[in-house]
């Protein structure tokens, strides 16, 4: 089982400790959270090793997390970077129209950037997130420094809970 330390995700990714954290929240139920796999279509499939060797993606995939947590609403998607800037390519249009749908129907939704060199887990609210997106489409940056950024959604690991999303997103809540 892979651990939470200060040297970072020691093989891990931030995938995996996304979803064991998850499973922790729904085995104390507070949050019911679910992977979305993107769906493909395969190519070449290896019939001796059982694996898909070439495949496309079907659609455009939306988000990598959704569910519910204490009857709202949630969905969010996971990033890493691996510098002090996080560039906004990483994240696609139909992505954030998605989001901003999600939240349009009563829903919470939101990013966890990994900072892989500072081993910094991040809570990046939808609206944070469009600030930066509105100032890219106006001519301004492309990105986003981590200077930027409110250092109040910064995840620390607490009590067990390797990506402790929920106090950040009750927060989240709170300021709007």
């Amino acid at each position: 089982m892979a651990t939470w330390n200060s040297r970072g995700l020691r093989g891990s990714t931030l995938e995996d400790m996304i979803n064991k954290t998850n499973e922790k929240y729904a085995a104390s139920g507070l949050a019911l959270i679910q992977k979305i796999p993107t769906p493909i279509t395969p190519i070449r499939i290896d019939k001796e090793n059982r694996q898909i060797t070439l495949a496309y993606f079907e659609q455009k995939s939306t988000v990598d997390y959704i569910g519910a947590v204490q009857g709202i609403p949630v969905c969010f998607d996971a990033k890493e970077c691996s510098s002090d800037t996080f560039a906004l390519q990483n994240i696609h249009a139909h992505q954030v129209e998605f989001m901003k749908n999600f939240e349009k129907q009563g829903g919470i939704a939101f990013f966890l950037i990994y900072y892989t060199h500072k081993d910094v887990l991040y809570y990046l609210p939808l609206e944070m997130l469009l600030f930066f997106w509105n100032r890219s489409l106006e001519g301004g940056r492309k990105s986003f420094r981590y200077e930027e950024l409110n250092p109040d959604y910064v995840l620390p690991a607490k009590h067990g809970i390797l990506v402790p999303y929920l106090e950040a997103m009750k927060r989240d809540l709170e300021d709007r």
